[in-house]
């Protein structure tokens, strides 16, 4: 009996974290200075997205690029998660509540940081207030709806044996850290999980994208 087919669209998952990455990076070389951490002066983010609002829409291609992905990249984890028995039908729910509102979330952030380099008059203060919305909305919601997303895929690869353990092991330890980022706003230094919730589960999301889209031998 063969197993299941190849699902070629999962390779999404592969597009999804190289286009994010190659965004925040692409803006990081070009940018003449350094992105505004979250609380930053209003100034300093009036700045930035002033004076570099061509490696900031950079991010923002990356960004939207990553939220396509994302969003096809569901589909097959949906799929998966639905071969994966008892209880199938609730991890497919969870996966694609997760990854529906992962992209959705992505694409408000870089809609948000697309609008702040749009408007060099903007007052300051509300550039900083965009500036936090788009850092809400593309840090702890994205991370954590992510986190869903990469759990589901990690749960069903446990339980369909489609995914090898260890790479099935590390998307459970990666939403781990994912569903905890939105301890960020009770204690600070938990902002650090969101990008490692978030670059963790990008690895795994490609990993895993490229496995499911080959055909079994």
């Amino acid at each position: 009996m063969s197993g299941p087919a190849a699902d070629p669209g999962a390779r999404s998952g592969v597009l999804a974290g190289v286009s994010f990455i190659a965004g925040v990076a692409g803006a990081m070389a070009l940018a003449d200075l350094p992105y505004p951490r979250p609380g930053a002066d209003p100034a300093q983010v009036k700045r930035y997205f002033t004076e570099n609002a061509g490696p900031a829409r950079m991010s923002v291609a990356g960004q939207l690029v990553s939220a396509i992905g994302l969003g096809r990249f569901t589909a097959s984890v949906a799929r998966l998660a639905g071969r994966s028995g008892r209880g199938s039908r609730a991890l497919q729910a969870a996966a694609v509540a997760g990854g529906g509102l992962a992209a959705v979330s992505l694409a408000t952030a870089a809609a948000t940081a697309a609008a702040l380099t749009a408007d060099p008059d903007r007052p300051e203060a509300d550039a900083a207030a965009l500036a936090r919305r788009a850092f809400v909305a593309g840090g702890p919601v994205h991370t954590a709806a992510f986190g869903v997303l990469v759990g589901a895929l990690g749960l069903a690869g446990l339980r369909t044996g489609e995914l090898p353990r260890p790479l099935a092991v590390a998307g459970l330890a990666s939403a781990a850290a994912s569903l905890a980022s939105p301890l960020y706003f009770l204690a600070e230094p938990a902002g650090w999980l969101i990008p490692a919730g978030r670059f963790s589960g990008l690895v795994v999301s490609g990993v895993a994208g490229v496995r499911l889209g080959r055909r079994p031998r």
